[in-house]
């Protein structure tokens, strides 16, 4: 199996670096690319981003066929992607951090800047909060409700579709902080700097095929003993 880390000059991600391939144990090949064939080829891809939103997009846009192949990776050919933070802003339609920008218009909704309350919160938002899981996710397995997660953001996305949120946060007030749609998810808060419980979401989601292979496997030998026992009724009634 093929992880792609997007790499797309966003900033620093060499800490998303070391917790996937801490996880992969050397059983799954990590790759760390903007190259458009292994992109397109790669089972999963992992899109993080730092900066703000406008330049995120303009990274992204600046490198010829990267949007394109990871629309047609995403939305196509439906195989898992994982955003996290900017990544998972740049899913919105349009952004407002330094100037309003379009995004990638995957999950219809924004990205505005977090109201501080007149100045009672504090931003960017640093630290450890509190997460709300809001509906079953198997990126989420055995993570417990109310879990904390480590957040570097002063923006959150507000998506039109209530049915996207996988989780919220409060801070100043209750926002998104992690989104699911199908092959689609997200992470505002940072899994690969969130200790054992980011570990065990970015193993979650590394381990999403596998689930979805043993599950045909376990329907395709459901199906053979039930064949085989059709069979042997059929000999039994013929004898």
């Amino acid at each position: 199996m093929n992880v792609t880390i997007v790499d797309y000059q966003s900033g620093n991600i060499s800490s998303v670096i070391n917790s996937f391939t801490e996880v992969a144990k050397g059983k799954v090949n990590i790759e760390v690319t903007s190259d458009i064939k292994k992109i397109k080829s790669s089972d999963k891809i992992v899109l993080p981003g730092q900066g703000s939103f406008k330049s995120c997009v303009n990274s992204l846009n600046s490198i010829n066929g990267l949007v394109d192949a990871l629309k047609e990776f995403a939305i196509t050919n439906k195989k898992p992607l994982l955003g996290i933070c900017v990544g998972l802003q740049m899913f919105a339609d349009i952004g407002y951090e330094e100037a309003e920008t379009k995004g990638l218009g995957w999950i219809s909704g924004k990205v505005s800047k977090i109201d501080n309350q007149n100045g009672q919160f504090k931003l960017p938002h640093i630290g450890w909060n509190e997460i709300e899981i809001q509906k079953e996710s198997k990126i989420f397995k055995d993570i417990k409700n109310k879990s904390h997660m480590y957040f570097v953001h002063s923006y959150e996305f507000v998506p039109n579709d209530n049915n996207a949120i996988l989780a919220t946060t409060d801070y100043s007030s209750k926002h998104v902080c992690a989104i699911e749609i199908e092959n689609i998810f997200g992470t505002q808060f940072h899994p690969e700097k969130s200790d054992k419980l980011g570990l065990q979401i970015i193993k979650n989601f590394i381990d999403l095929r596998k689930e979805k292979e043993k599950a045909k496997s376990e329907i395709r030998k459901s199906l053979e003993e039930s064949d085989e026992r059709e069979l042997h009724k059929l000999f039994w009634k013929r004898a």
